[in-house]
């Protein structure tokens, strides 16, 4: 018998590091996310195959019931070691699977290709988690870490403001339909950013006013949620670049790649990698293509709504 489960991939907009220290962070998930298909197998193990969006194979490997059973401390950062992992923090929170069972195959099949950073492992993690009626944000907890923002998108099916309260999840559904949505557009930095390295920098260069620092993202996300006119818009995203630059002591990503721009451009998630956004009044994907950036996905394309 095969089961399937589906998880939406995601892009944060507010809130990047921030939302680690219980700032509000808006979030959108993606048209694009990832399949996991599970199967009966043998052998006590898992016959595991992922597939990127291209159909290529990335990952492939058997994984032993006795090596996701007990307590190891991976010596690499391989996909099989984190794969290990997860699932070992599974099996920690739902035994049953490994107990009540000959084996699996299992297939992941990535809906968007696995460079683009939106979200391979929360949507692993999710997906796994559906299929052992687990909790995900525990999960990603107990083995990757990181705010959980992202789950929280592979979850819902429209734009979120998520914070955490005293460690614990807090989810709104909120609307995002203005006027200048056909002016966003996500362009891909042809480089993937490694959060946990993001994520080091942040917690290196966070200033002693945190207080004061979340209220002010908290206050620009709501700036950004409410704008009724680009003008707003762009400002409130504006003021968001200039406070995570302080905070980060890092250029702009405007400021390092494309000072030339006319138009607004934000970064999204880790600095530096993955996808920015870019709010024009004019299609601008000949000015990416000629910078040597040929991924340029207009809003309605990636974010479900």
């Amino acid at each position: 018998m095969k089961k399937t489960f589906y998880s939406n991939g995601k892009l944060l907009i507010t809130g990047e590091y921030l939302v680690l220290d219980g700032a509000k962070a808006f979030a959108l998930p993606t048209k694009m996310g990832q399949n996991l298909i599970i199967k009966e197998g043998s052998n006590n193990e898992i016959n595991w195959k992922s597939f990127d969006f291209d159909g290529s194979i990335w990952f492939e490997d058997p994984l032993l019931f006795s090596d996701i059973s007990k307590e190891v401390n991976p010596e690499n950062e391989s996909v099989k070691a984190t794969l290990t992992t997860i699932l070992h923090e599974a099996f920690k929170l739902n035994p049953d699977f490994i107990l009540n069972s000959d084996g699996y195959t299992i297939t992941t099949e990535l809906g968007f290709p696995k460079s683009w950073g939106l979200g391979t492992s929360s949507t692993l993690i999710n997906n796994i988690a559906q299929w052992l009626n687990i909790d995900a944000f525990t999960l990603l907890k107990n083995s990757f870490g990181g705010s959980g923002y992202d789950i929280a998108c592979a979850q819902n099916d429209s734009p979120i403001v998520y914070k955490l309260e005293q460690g614990n999840p807090v989810i709104e559904k909120v609307t995002f339909n203005p006027e200048f949505i056909q002016d966003l557009y996500f362009v891909y930095l042809n480089k993937k950013q490694s959060s946990k390295s993001a994520i080091a920098a942040y917690n290196m260069n966070k200033k002693n006013n945190l207080p004061r620092t979340i209220a002010i993202n908290d206050l620009i996300t709501s700036e950004v949620l409410n704008a009724t006119t680009i003008q707003s818009f762009t400002a409130a995203i504006q003021k968001h670049e200039v406070q995570m630059s302080n905070i980060l002591e890092t250029q702009t990503i405007k400021e390092s790649l494309f000072p030339d721009f006319n138009g607004v451009i934000k970064s999204l998630g880790a600095w530096g990698g993955d996808f920015v956004m870019a709010i024009a009044t004019e299609n601008p994907s000949d000015y990416f293509i000629s910078k040597g950036y040929q991924t340029i996905i207009p809003y309605d394309e990636m974010i479900l709504s």
